[in-house]
């Protein structure tokens, strides 16, 4: 039987960079300790690398009385399906899934109509699914005969924040069960009162993230649990997230093109109103003189 590898300590660690014990745990924990001067730490995070040591987490928080491990409560899954899915290459995409967005009423300008012109070019694309959010939204799409996953979300105005989590759930089951091979959410994107513009962001597949890895004594913090078990629990979340959030700025722009509006109408309709007031006094000026044409007119015969 193979000899057991021996745990290297903080003594080894500290024995190695020529420190005091202390001095090298503070360091490590990233205390601020008064003597940790940028040549102690860059020794520290020497030896540790030299060394492979890494820290007894258990230790560390049974003897601070205090746990920084995060637990997410979630349903018993050891199958990893959203961490296969945020983590998978992008597959070749056949039919997408459409989140439109979109208001219950007009009179708000092109809001409505600047939606389903953006939508307009990505249903010629290829095979594509919707999932109405708004009125307006259900009524284009059944004009067009387009095949919708379900018209539940058929009134934007009460759309809350569970039923955002049901929209996730029931768009990342289908692009796993493999229905659809990519899923984007079209919605308006709020700019400012005046300007609002039509947005389009892809949800699934997940972009592949890149980043730097990170060298020193930050490499010895150890992350629980495993990667696919926090995309299993963070994927669905985000995605909600993400359409709660697209619904905030479809309203916001709702509201902000509306009053846009209606400003526009209610100085339409003064201009109107003075212009009728003109001709009206117009010719009831007229009517007045001709009357009193004609009875001077009567008085000299």
């Amino acid at each position: 039987m193979p000899e057991r590898q021996k745990r290297v300590t903080l003594k080894d660690v500290a024995d190695y960079c020529g420190l005091s014990r202390s001095l090298v745990a503070f360091i490590i924990s990233n205390s601020g300790y008064r003597n940790s001067t940028p040549e102690n730490r860059r020794k520290v995070a020497e030896a540790v690398k030299a060394l492979n040591y890494r820290t007894n987490t258990a230790a560390r928080e049974l003897r601070a009385r205090k746990s920084s491990t995060i637990g997410v409560a979630m349903p018993m899954s050891g199958t990893g399906i959203y961490g296969n899915m945020a983590l998978e290459l992008q597959r070749e995409i056949k039919k997408r899934c459409l989140i439109v967005i979109a208001g219950d009423r007009g009179l708000a300008g092109g809001y409505n109509s600047n939606v389903f012109k953006s939508v307009q070019p990505m249903l010629e694309e290829g095979s594509v699914c919707v999932l109405p959010i708004g009125k307006r939204t259900v009524d284009f799409f059944a004009r067009n005969g387009i095949e919708m996953l379900t018209t539940e979300f058929a009134e934007a105005a009460s759309v809350s924040v569970s039923d955002c989590f049901t929209i996730s759930n029931l768009i990342t089951k289908g692009y796993l069960n493999g229905q659809y091979d990519e899923v984007s959410v079209v919605y308006t994107r709020f700019v400012s009162m005046l300007t609002q513009t039509p947005a389009h962001d892809v949800l699934l597949p997940l972009e592949k993230l890149e980043g730097k890895a990170e060298t020193g004594v930050r490499q010895l913090v150890l992350y629980e649990p495993s990667p696919s078990a926090v995309y299993d629990a963070i994927v669905p979340n985000y995605i909600a997230g993400m359409i709660y959030g697209a619904m905030c700025e479809s309203v916001a722009s709702e509201l902000g093109a509306r009053r846009t509006a209606m400003d526009a109408a209610s100085k339409n309709a003064s201009e109107m109103i003075d212009d009728l007031s003109l001709r009206y006094n117009r010719a009831r000026q007229g009517a007045i003189t001709q009357e009193i044409t004609e009875i001077v007119a009567g008085a000299e015969h």
